[in-house]
């Protein structure tokens, strides 16, 4: 797959605050990102960043081979972009306004657009100042939907919008991807990550501090194991890998190292198994790693 996004040690500085210190992450051609991280990690000043908004300050960011600060009109010609809270001329209506910015881009499928309306449920012939906060993201979301591009970039998209509507943001990203579009997903829905993204970074105080498939991650963070056995099932309390151990009658539940699995599962085995769950960490589960302390 062609590499649609590169970034290695981007930095930025505003005065003497360290905005972002070390960011390096690449996306590919027909692949999502999930960039995740709370209020003040550096998400959207990253974002920024690759839109040639803002100068880095040092390291480097490609999209298509170029440069995102020299290169940012190109660039631009090529990509769609939707923020977490999307500003509009209050004196036009959201179809109007869906119609410029699909002329300024140049590749608009009207036929795309106008089904994109109906699936969200816009009124076009409603003035942009009418608005609620959902329907502002709505207009963002089908004017970048509609278009022609070979990166769309998302930072918080679903703000705003209901459960419903979140779902059939995610059902045309799935569409996109399939059609061999790379994707930057940046939000704090994490279940929606979890279900669009092929790989993840996380980002924390300016640095990415994990980055990988969610297959991959999910090696570091322990799974949920029950277990009820014939023979004394506290015998699990002493293994190595075994965390947070609570046995009640003959059944327990306990955390576990990936790496303590076989051991586990041994152990379950002589012991005569009669009931076995394992739940594999969540996103979440990786997210809090990095946040709880």
């Amino acid at each position: 797959m062609a590499e649609i996004v590169k970034v290695e040690h981007l930095q930025k500085k505003f005065g003497k605050f360290h905005a972002l210190s070390d960011v390096s992450f690449t996306v590919n051609q027909g692949e999502v990102l999930g960039f995740i991280g709370p209020n003040g990690a550096g998400k959207s000043t990253t974002i920024r960043t690759l839109l040639g908004i803002i100068h880095s300050d040092g390291g480097q960011a490609e999209i298509f081979g170029k440069d995102v600060w020299k290169d940012s009109l190109e660039i631009h010609k090529r990509i769609s972009y939707v923020p977490g809270d999307v500003a509009l001329w209050g004196s036009l209506t959201g179809g109007e306004i869906i119609d410029l910015f699909m002329k300024l881009h140049g590749n608009g499928n009207k036929a795309k657009r106008d089904a994109l309306i109906q699936k969200f449920e816009l009124d076009p012939k409603k003035k942009a100042k009418n608005y609620s906060k959902g329907n502002r993201q709505k207009v963002g979301l089908i004017a970048a939907l509609s278009v022609d591009s070979d990166l769309y970039i998302f930072d918080e998209p679903t703000s705003g919008l209901d459960p419903l509507m979140e779902a059939i943001f995610q059902d045309e990203v799935e569409k996109i991807k399939q059609a061999g579009k790379a994707i930057i997903l940046s939000s704090h829905i994490l279940s929606e990550v979890e279900r669009l993204a092929d790989k993840i970074a996380i980002i924390r105080q300016g640095k990415v501090v994990e980055t990988g498939t969610l297959a991959e991650l999910r090696h570091l963070t322990r799974s949920t194991i029950t277990v009820q056995t014939k023979e004394d099932v506290a015998t699990f309390k002493n293994l190595d890998g075994v965390h947070d151990f609570v046995q009640k009658d003959d059944e327990a539940t306990f955390s576990a190292d990936h790496a303590a699995m076989n051991e586990i599962l041994a152990t379950a085995a002589k012991l005569g198994v009669m009931k076995f769950e394992s739940v594999p960490p969540t996103l979440e589960d990786l997210f809090m790693r990095h946040y709880e302390a």
